[in-house]
C-alpha cells in the first residue's frame, strides 16, 4: 500500500491512536449512555469487515501506533475476532498495541481467543459490583457474567483495567471499595466523569460527580503516589502505594485534557470524528467506496485540518448534550 504523510493535526498534535467502534449495539442499556429503547443502525450501514481492516491498515501505514476496538459492545458483532486477528498482524510492524473495551458480559467466552490474536490487555466497564446497583445502572445486566469475564481474562494472561463512571447518588460509595478490590486482584482502575453525549432518559446534571473531590477522599483512604504512566488515552495516573495498581482519572469537565489529544474515533457508520465532543465527522465509508485508498487518504487529511483544539463539554441543568450522537455510536 502506498505511503502517505504522518497524521499531524492543525494544532501540531501527532495522531497515533485510533479507536474503532465496530457496532453501536450493546447487550446492556447503561442509563448514562443510552436510552432504554434505542434505535440501532441497520447492519447494512455498517462498515464491512474488509473495510474496517483496510481503514485500520491505512492508519497504521500513516503512523497510528495503537488501535482500540470499542462499541457499543464489540463482542456482540460476530466478526470482531476476525478483525482483531487482522489488526494483530501489524503488531511489531508499526503497531504497538491492539486493545479492546468491553462490558465484560461475553469476555468469559472470548478471552482466550483475544489473547491468541495478540491482545494483551482489555478495559472492562464496571460501575458497580453490587448486583442490584449494577442491574439498575445497566437496566438488566447480570454482574456475575462480568465477574466471570474478568476472571477468564486474567486466566488468559490479559491485563485488566476497570473503567468506572462516577455517578453521584448511585455508586460514589463504591469507588473506594472498587479501588481496594482492584488492588487485591492486580488490576488498574480508571474513574470517568459522566459525559454529555446524546439524549438519554435522565438528567445527567443530577449524576455528575467531579473527580477532584473523589480524589481527595481516596487520598484519605489510600496512599496515592503520582505516576507518569501513559497509555495513549486522556487519563492521569496515581499508583496505590505497596501495589502494582494504578488509579486513573478522566476529567473532561473538571480538568480539560485536550492539549495532549493524540486520537481520533471511527464510528460504526464509517464517519471519522476528530473530537468526542463535536458532531462534525468525515465520511470515510463514502470516500473509500467512491475513490479507494486515495479517496480515503484525502478524507483523512481533510479531517485532520478540522480537528478542534478542544471539546465543548458542559453539564448544567437545561444545557443540551454536546453532541446528538450517543457514546455507543462513536465508541468509548
Amino acid at each position: 500500500m502506498a505511503a502517505a504523510p504522518a497524521l499531524i493535526d492543525a494544532h501540531g498534535r501527532a495522531i497515533q491512536y485510533l479507536r474503532i467502534s465496530v457496532t453501536d449495539r450493546c447487550d446492556l442499556r447503561c442509563r448514562y449512555c443510552m436510552s432504554e429503547n434505542m434505535r440501532f443502525l441497520p447492519r447494512s450501514e455498517l462498515l464491512s469487515l474488509d473495510e474496517l481492516a483496510l481503514v485500520a491498515d491505512r492508519f497504521v501505514a500513516r503512523g497510528v501506533r495503537k488501535i482500540r476496538l470499542t462499541g457499543g459492545e464489540p463482542l456482540v458483532r460476530s466478526d470482531t475476532l476476525d478483525l482483531v486477528r487482522h489488526i494483530g498482524g501489524h503488531l511489531g510492524q508499526g503497531l504497538d498495541e491492539v486493545t479492546l473495551t468491553t462490558n465484560g458480559t461475553r469476555l468469559d467466552e472470548h478471552a482466550g481467543a483475544l489473547a491468541d490474536a495478540g491482545v494483551r490487555r482489555v478495559n472492562v466497564s464496571l460501575d458497580s459490583r453490587d448486583p442490584q446497583v449494577f442491574r439498575h445502572i445497566t437496566r438488566h445486566g447480570d454482574i456475575a457474567k462480568v465477574l466471570a469475564g474478568i476472571t477468564a481474562a486474567q486466566a488468559a494472561g490479559l491485563a485488566v483495567k476497570l473503567n468506572m463512571v462516577a455517578l453521584k447518588g448511585l455508586n460514589e460509595g463504591e469507588i473506594a471499595p472498587m479501588l481496594g478490590w482492584a488492588a487485591e486482584r492486580g488490576m488498574d482502575l480508571t474513574l470517568i466523569e459522566t459525559m454529555p453525549l446524546g439524549e438519554i432518559d435522565e438528567d445527567r446534571t443530577d449524576r455528575f460527580l467531579p473527580l477532584t473531590g473523589v480524589l481527595a477522599d481516596l487520598r484519605d483512604r489510600f496512599e496515592l503516589l503520582p505516576d507518569t504512566h501513559r497509555t495513549g488515552g486522556p487519563a492521569r495516573y496515581w499508583r496505590v502505594a505497596g501495589t502494582e495498581t494504578r488509579l486513573g482519572l478522566i476529567t473532561p469537565l473538571s480538568a480539560n485534557f485536550c492539549d495532549g489529544c493524540n486520537r481520533v474515533r471511527l464510528a460504526t457508520d464509517g464517519k471519522l470524528y476528530m473530537c468526542l465532543g463535536h458532531d462534525e465527522g468525515v465520511d470515510l465509508k463514502a470516500a473509500l467506496r467512491g475513490h479507494g485508498v486515495a479517496g480515503l487518504d484525502d478524507a483523512i487529511d481533510g479531517a485532520l485540518r478540522r480537528k478542534p483544539a478542544r471539546h465543548d463539554f458542559r453539564i448544567a441543568a437545561g444545557v443540551a448534550p454536546a453532541t446528538r450522537r450517543h457514546m455507543s455510536v462513536t465508541g468509548g
